[in-house]
């Protein structure tokens, strides 16, 4: 039995927006991802005899909006990639897509900037030494419960007053040095993520994929 032309039309004009939206990915992989999609909601709305009253409704609806499909599609192949590439702007640029759907992605991303904020600070930090060398390194604060804590400063305000500079000149390449340790260990965490977290949608039937 054939598909009503009501039913086809659903299915023609979801799968036109999904590929529509899966811009980056290339022509081979976005036709294969229609095809399988294609098929997918053929068998869910069992339209191997006449076509029931909502069958293909109920199936587009369970696969969601064509738009976030894609995303998920486009964010699986930018996750495949950074996982390859040895890039620590993709694995980030990724992880920003990945923190568009889900929490994990989130916290990922959130440990990643935070890595790479402190790492970038103390290279900054390192550098404007010679600039500034009576004011940018490690401080220690005291403060007025006679406790102390640490203060990385650039160099661009006065010393504070009754603090201590911890390290001198070893700033320059003891900040260094740990902004590069820190950028290679934010990134394998990163990556780290994307391995145990990411559970792409090929290879799995969308079905799972889904309740996961």
């Amino acid at each position: 039995m054939t598909i009503s032309v009501d039913a086809q039309q659903k299915i023609d004009a979801y799968l036109k927006i999904l590929r529509k939206r899966l811009r980056g990915l290339s022509d081979q992989d976005a036709s294969d991802i229609v095809k399988e999609i294609h098929s997918h909601i053929l068998d869910k709305a069992a339209v191997g005899k006449e076509d029931t009253p909502g069958s293909v409704s109920s199936a587009l609806a369970a696969l969601g909006s064509p738009e976030e499909l894609a995303s998920q599609y486009v964010t699986d192949d930018l996750l495949a990639r950074a996982q390859v590439s040895g890039s620590p702007w993709l694995v980030l640029q990724s992880l920003f897509r990945w923190a568009s759907l889900s929490i994990v992605g989130l916290a990922a991303l959130m440990f990643s900037v935070f890595g790479y904020f402190v790492a970038g600070s103390f290279a900054l930090c390192a550098l404007l030494k010679p600039i500034h060398p009576q004011t940018a390194g490690l401080w220690l604060l005291p403060d007025p419960e006679d406790a102390y804590s640490f203060s990385l400063r650039l160099g661009f305000s006065s010393p504070p007053p009754h603090g201590r500079e911890l390290l001198g000149w070893w700033i320059v390449p003891l900040g260094l040095v740990f902004a590069m340790g820190l950028v290679l260990f934010t990134f394998h965490l990163g990556l780290w993520s994307i391995r145990k977290f990411w559970h792409p949608l090929r290879g799995l039937t969308l079905t799972e994929a889904h309740d996961e």
